[in-house]
């Protein structure tokens, strides 16, 4: 079950207590500000990950938000960054120079900042007003890690600035992801596998979505392919592909299509029904088709961006196994001043 308190969605199972502190503390600092827009500032996979929260405030509230990767925000300097922002920055390390950079940045111009990490003691929470801590690859419940706590936090920011007892419910649920994430893994787990050993000589493969999902989309291109597995990609929104993009599509060119839950699932629709046409090669994750064993039928949407993430890196995982290119591999990154 779930409590409110002061206003303040509090989850009574399984998150671990500071946790649940550390939210209660951005939540009520954020209804002491007069916030009228937010930010989400990243680099890379956290960019992505942030981007989720972008689409949820702008589906569900009149807030104005913003996605930036962290150097351009500095260097751009939005005229409506100031004491009435809410910036959220994030950076798994704690470690991400630009970030860093970004998170003091904002706080000269006066505005809330707010820092997710792993690494509480990092230059990034540092940098920052407040912390979301989040545990990673330790043996905790899924509620406690990256997702999780991100969830938490976005669900209860929402339910500040466009009450809905929806948000109530979704913060509730969050404690199934841990059993959501295993019976997943297990649906996709030969499917994955197949994927990964009929493209294990591909050099290029594209990938597709729209909605909430291009974000994911956008992550396993970018984080997955090309930085961990050094495959050629892009990550194309299906309501683009016509716009250029489909000039590509070809009897032997790989296409991993998201085949969305959501409002833009025509626009995925739409796309696949063409791709296939014209190529041999696509390969479709198709949202519907997750476990969701335990959430309420309108919650689905929101539970979706979660889930898919787990599964992409599945396929991920099954690419390095039949390439033989492990994912921590690495040329330049970590390695060099650049």
């Amino acid at each position: 079950m779930m409590k409110q308190e002061s206003g303040v969605l509090v989850s009574n199972k399984s998150m671990k207590p500071e946790h649940v502190e550390q939210l209660e503390n951005v939540i009520e600092a954020v209804k002491s500000r007069q916030i009228k827009n937010v930010f989400f500032i990243a680099c890379g996979g956290s960019m992505a990950s942030l981007s989720l929260g972008d689409y949820f405030f702008t589906k569900e509230t009149s807030v104005a938000s913003f996605v930036y990767t962290s150097n351009e925000f500095i260097h751009r300097n939005p005229k409506s960054l100031g004491q009435n922002s809410l910036v959220i920055l994030r950076s798994h390390s704690g470690t991400t120079p630009e970030t860093v950079k970004a998170a003091s940045f904002a706080r000269q111009k006066g505005a809330l900042t707010v820092a997710i990490s792993m690494e509480t003691d990092s230059p990034l929470c540092q940098s920052s007003e407040y912390i979301v801590h989040y545990n990673y690859k330790d043996g905790s419940d899924a509620i406690d890690g990256e997702t999780g706590m991100f969830y938490s936090l976005i669900f209860q920011l929402l339910n500040v600035f466009a009450p809905n007892e929806k948000f109530a419910r979704v913060v509730e649920k969050l404690a199934l992801l841990e059993d959501l994430y295993t019976k997943n893994r297990e649906k996709f787990a030969e499917v994955a596998d197949t994927f990964g050993k009929k493209n294990k000589r591909e050099n290029i493969i594209y990938t597709m979505a729209s909605g909430a999902y291009i974000h994911q989309a956008y992550s396993f291109t970018s984080c997955l392919l090309m930085e961990m597995l050094w495959i050629h990609s892009n990550a194309i929104h299906s309501g683009e592909y016509f716009h250029g993009p489909f000039e590509v599509t070809d009897f032997d060119v790989p296409f991993l299509l998201i085949l969305g839950e959501g409002p833009s699932r025509p626009l995925d629709e739409r796309a696949l029904s063409f791709a296939k046409k014209f190529s041999e090669k696509v390969e479709v994750v198709d949202v519907e088709t997750l476990i969701y064993e335990g959430i309420d039928e309108d919650l689905k949407e929101y539970f979706g961006p979660a889930i898919i993430g787990v599964v992409l890196r599945l396929y991920a995982d099954a690419l390095a196994e039949h390439t033989g290119h492990p994912l921590s591999v690495r040329r330049y990154m970590w390695k060099m001043d650049y």
